[in-house]
């Protein structure tokens, strides 16, 4: 930048450089961020510490990041409500009578937890602690039950309602409703790519098989879990028909779930209500914190124009829009190993926006293709928050499960790829219906 002490390339060195460092000294990667920018605004004299808390600030002074908090606070009530224990139900008289019958309970039950909170991290934590050890009692393999649990809970970040379709639609200026219609199909492939993966090691191992649920067992598991299923619908539905937003959305489930816990299930008092308040903050400000500090991290490499001088060079590769899809998901794919999914957002889906505009990639796409690649960085070591939660609920390491879990991946790398090759598949939904909301 003209005028700064520091070209570019010096400064994408010391930023990059002070991070690594300090994320090998297993520094939180959000404290990570910030203290990487301490060193160029002691350099810089155009800038001072009071910029980093400054865009920091900015970061928070956004009305659709409140969606964040709201819609963990969902997910917690959901776990204590006893919406989780009819969803289970539910599940099971759905695939219960197929070959690996309690891990396909699993997958399914990330479905529906999916549906309604958006937080994988929550979703990983509530189904490790009810499927790793009633599975393996059952006789699954401990290190296939902690796979499938944290690969199953990625889901969340991909079915509606996702938080990270939040933050990405307000950082990149994308239509959440049209984020939220496109995941749906790419949710339900990898779902269904899960599903696949649990029926060849049940097949392969002997894991059990359930008997049959009567038609009266199903219609009564869906009776009593409609109410809950009802949730997305309000969400989804409400931001697509223009009710309410995607902030208001989140309030909206957050009462939705009190009422149905308190009044309809009757499973919340007000000890368990303020248990799940507590756990939110602590989640909330956690995400929250990352975001503040990433966005800083960002606002710095913009200062001194560190995404025009990196894309400068990938520009001339002359790629199309499918090559520079799997450019996009390779980069968010390595990123995700070491940060996590906002700040990743933040920092590289700000650096990639330039490069999917000037390939005529549909901004809805590039989001899908981004965050779907992202989700692969909950499983994937170092970083890998969602094994890390169930490897730590069943107490092993994580190089326990890690074999387990990379074949469980490749599968879904297989759906990663038709998202890439085949634009249609996530679009097509929006644009049927919702087409002013994809221009």
């Amino acid at each position: 930048m003209t005028g700064a002490v520091l070209s570019a390339g010096q400064a994408a060195a010391i930023l990059f450089g002070g991070l690594v460092v300090l994320l090998i000294l297993r520094v939180p990667v959000a404290f990570a961020l910030g203290l990487a920018c301490v060193p160029i605004l002691l350099i810089e004299p155009r800038l001072s510490m009071m910029s980093l808390a400054q865009e920091t600030f900015n970061a928070y002074n956004s009305f659709i990041l409140l969606a964040v908090p709201f819609f963990l606070l969902t997910a917690n009530l959901m776990s204590i409500g006893g919406i989780t224990d009819r969803l289970v139900a539910l599940s099971r008289s759905l695939v219960g009578h197929w070959p690996g019958s309690l891990a396909q309970i699993n997958v399914v039950l990330s479905v529906f937890f999916a549906g309604i909170s958006g937080s994988s991290t929550a979703d990983a934590a509530s189904q490790s602690k009810i499927f790793i050890d009633a599975q393996t009692k059952e006789g699954y393999d401990l290190s296939f039950s902690i796979a499938i649990t944290a690969v199953s809970a990625v889901l969340a970040v991909i079915i509606p309602p996702s938080i990270l379709m939040i933050v990405w639609g307000g950082l990149i200026s994308t239509s959440i409703g049209a984020l939220y219609l496109a995941g749906i199909v790419p949710g339900l492939l990898i779902a269904g790519a899960q599903m696949l993966s649990v029926h060849i090691y049940a097949v392969r191992r002997g894991y059990p098989t359930y008997p049959k649920s009567s038609w009266i067992d199903m219609r009564c598991a869906v009776w009593r879990s409609l109410p809950a299923l009802t949730t997305p619908f309000i969400i989804v539905g409400g931001i697509l028909l223009g009710w309410f937003t995607a902030t208001e959305s989140a309030c909206v489930a957050v009462l939705y779930s009190i009422a149905l816990s308190t009044f309809v299930y009757r499973e919340t008092g007000v000890r368990e209500l303020y248990t799940a308040l507590l756990d939110t903050g602590r989640l909330a400000g956690v995400a929250l914190f990352c975001v503040g500090t990433a966005s800083a991290f960002g606002w710095l490499l913009a200062y001194y124009r560190i995404p025009q001088e990196l894309l400068a060079n990938v520009a001339t590769w002359g790629m199309g829009p499918i090559t520079a899809g799997f450019f996009i998901a390779f980069c968010f794919l390595i990123v995700g190993c070491f940060l996590d999914a906002i700040p990743a957002i933040v920092i590289v889906g700000t650096v990639l926006e330039p490069l999917a505009r000037s390939v005529n990639l549909h901004p809805v796409q590039f989001a899908i293709i981004s965050i779907v690649s992202l989700a692969f960085g909950l499983v994937t070591p170092p970083y890998g928050l969602c094994l890390m939660v169930a490897c730590s609920i069943a107490g092993v390491r994580l190089r326990y499960a890690l074999k387990d879990t990379m074949i469980m991946l490749v599968p879904m790398l297989l759906v990663l790829a038709a998202l890439i090759a085949w634009p249609e598949v996530s679009l097509f939904l929006p644009r049927l219906i919702v087409p002013n909301m994809m221009d």
